[in-house]
């Protein structure tokens, strides 16, 4: 039968564009900041050697999207921990 298409989970539909293909903004996103495409969901049927290469730049993305929101984590809760101290300082 050949590629018919990407499998659309519940609640996904949404991020589905005109040709039934995710769509993606920039750096493999789509519209959910959370979800990444790559390959033949986001470009229709291709090469495997374009399956590889999207989905070695849609991990670089998605570690770039991880480790962002990490160090931005980590920074929360550092100014979280100076707040505090600061406060117990303060009542002392």
């Amino acid at each position: 039968m050949g590629f018919l298409g990407p499998e659309v989970v519940p609640g996904s539909e949404q991020l589905i564009n005109k040709r039934g293909l995710y769509a993606t903004q920039k750096r493999f996103q789509t519209a959910n900041p959370k979800i990444f495409a790559a390959g033949d969901c986001r470009r229709g049927q291709s090469l495997v050697v374009w399956a590889i290469t999207e989905g070695r730049s849609a991990a670089a993305s998605i570690n770039q999207y991880l480790m962002k929101n990490e160090m931005a984590s980590a920074l929360k809760q550092q100014m979280r921990q100076s707040q505090s101290s600061k406060e117990i300082s303060a009542h002392q």
